[in-house]
C-alpha cells in the first residue's frame, strides 16, 4: 500500500468522523428547538420556531445525505452552528434553562 492510498484512505475516515459528529450536532440541535416554547424565539428577536425547527430539519438531511466536504453539506453546517451559538444560548437564558452547565 502506498503513501498516498494511506493518505487517502486517512482522508476519508476524517470526512467521515466529521459527518458524523455534526449529524448527531444537528439531531440534537433539532431535538432542542423543538422542545422549546413557541414564544421564546421571538422573546429573544430571532425567527420563529416553526422556520428553525425547519432549518435544524433541512440542516441534518444536508449534513446526513450530502456529507462532507459538499456545498450542502457546509450549508447544514453553518445553519447548526448559527443555531448553537447564537439562538440557543438566548432561548435557553430567557427560559432559564441550562443546557450542559453547571448550575450554580
Amino acid at each position: 500500500m502506498s503513501l498516498v492510498n494511506v493518505l487517502a484512505a486517512g482522508q476519508s475516515y476524517v470526512l467521515w468522523v466529521l459527518t458524523v459528529l455534526a449529524g448527531v450536532a444537528a439531531i440534537v440541535a433539532l431535538v432542542h428547538a423543538s422542545v422549546q416554547r413557541d414564544d421564546a424565539f421571538p422573546a429573544v428577536d430571532k425567527q420563529s420556531k416553526v422556520l428553525w425547527v425547519s432549518l435544524l430539519a433541512l440542516a441534518t438531511l444536508f449534513i446526513w445525505l450530502f456529507q462532507a466536504p459538499t456545498l450542502f453539506y457546509l450549508i447544514g453546517v453553518v445553519v447548526l452552528i448559527v443555531y448553537l451559538v447564537d439562538v440557543r444560548p438566548r432561548v435557553d437564558s430567557i427560559q432559564n434553562k441550562h443546557w450542559f452547565r453547571k448550575i450554580r
